[in-house]
């Protein structure tokens, strides 16, 4: 790889990047400043950023927003959008003929994107920067893909072998971003008083980053808390919202039998997370930032109505990324019609005292560090940076290249 670098440096290099929400930018925005520290100013970068992007030097075609829609059922309803931004993205990677695409995260919008750049131009290298979930459901698409992407950057790191298994494109763990900001997560002294002398202990809320997430999640959580109280139990409720959703989240946490404290912006959230002796949270990445924080939790989710027909087809015991990572069922997960308020505040409940259950959370999340980092040490975003210079350097696989994009 090291000479491939060497020859990825032997010219002015142009990478298109195309991004589909908040957390695909601050890839994408890691990913070029790590470009940046290889390359000088021999490399240049176009496509479809947010703030963070544009921040470091992109020129977004179009803002994000309009094509961040979460849900088969949201994604429906602004199709003709989409499809409409999708092509005006695909004109433009084909224009700039860049020597690399990457793509990172949202496939739902970027793999169909870069499915269409490669029958276009079959001579552009594709770099996938977060893998979609192949090991959970729908596994056929790791061997589709090997016909549109050269590289697999993965973020997770069980996604490598599942890649080789299913036959998929070339695959290699780069470390999750969240390993890098594990001090903004773990507690420092004195801000997550022990369980014993707390006055009351801090519960975390957090029902999901989108608002069809939270549409279907923040009444039966605030009856949880409901059924904590009737039961006894004390805790102060916290609850940290993004920006975009604080509003219609403050003006649903009124109406809870239980008061509730609002948190905005990430540094707050991060803070609410050093403070917090247990959380009930909506799955995704959160139950992840969750684990690192040494946070016991009990995870639900209420699927849109279609995603909900979809349901049989998940290959996978656990949707927790945690669970995931630790190839342990330690987080009690509930969905769908098993994500009732009693289910959940029965087992929300002992997180809240010294008992098993909580102590069994915590032992696990204590090896996690490990399993979540490069033996090397080496930033994602700067392990990113390397690869995808050297597949710039290379070219498309001639496989690849003779392929009609599947």
């Amino acid at each position: 790889m090291a000479g491939a670098l060497k020859m990825a440096g032997a010219g002015p290099k142009h990478v298109f990047i195309i991004v589909g929400e908040d957390s695909g930018d601050q890839l994408g925005a890691e990913l070029m400043a790590a470009l940046r520290g290889l390359h000088g100013e021999a490399v240049r970068f176009s496509g479809l950023g947010g703030p963070r992007m544009e921040a470091a030097g992109l020129r977004s075609i179009f803002p994000v927003a309009d094509i961040t829609v979460a849900g088969i059922t949201a994604v429906i309803a602004h199709f003709p959008r989409i499809m409409r931004r999708a092509y005006q993205t695909i004109d433009a990677a084909i224009a700039t003929a860049p020597d690399a695409v990457v793509i990172i995260d949202s496939p739902d919008f970027t793999h169909p994107v870069a499915r269409r750049i490669r029958r276009r131009n079959a001579n552009i290298p594709i770099i996938d920067y977060v893998s979609p979930s192949v090991w959970a459901w729908r596994p056929g698409r790791a061997r589709k893909m090997a016909a549109y992407v050269d590289h697999v950057l993965a973020i997770l790191p069980f996604e490598p072998k599942a890649h080789a298994e299913l036959a998929g494109p070339p695959c290699s763990f780069v470390g999750h971003p969240l390993a890098g900001r594990v001090g903004d997560l773990r507690p420092g002294p004195g801000e997550r008083p022990d369980l014993a002398e707390a006055r009351r202990p801090s519960l975390l809320v957090l029902p999901g980053s989108r608002r069809n997430e939270v549409r279907r999640l923040m009444q039966p959580f605030g009856e949880v808390l409901e059924l904590l109280r009737a039961e006894g139990i004390e805790f102060d409720a916290v609850v940290p919202a993004v920006d975009h959703l604080a509003g219609e989240i403050k003006e649903r946490a009124a109406e809870w039998p239980v008061e509730a404290r609002i948190v905005r912006g990430e540094a707050a959230k991060f803070a609410a997370f050093r403070g917090a002796h247990a959380a009930l949270a909506a799955s995704g990445t959160v139950t992840l930032e969750l684990a690192l924080s040494e946070v016991p939790m009990v995870v639900a989710y209420r699927l849109d109505p279609i995603a909900r027909l979809m349901k049989g087809l998940v290959k996978v015991e656990t949707i927790v990324l945690a669970n995931l990572v630790l190839e342990e069922k330690v987080v009690p997960e509930f969905i769908d019609a098993d994500a009732r308020p009693d289910i959940l505040a029965a087992a929300l409940g002992p997180l809240l005292a010294d008992t098993t259950a909580r102590r069994a959370q915590l032992a696990a999340f204590s090896e996690l560090d490990e399993r979540m980092r490069l033996d090397d040490g080496e930033p994602p975003g700067a392990r990113a940076a390397r690869i995808v210079s050297a597949v710039m350097a290379s070219g498309a696989h001639p496989s690849v290249r003779s392929s009609n994009g599947g």
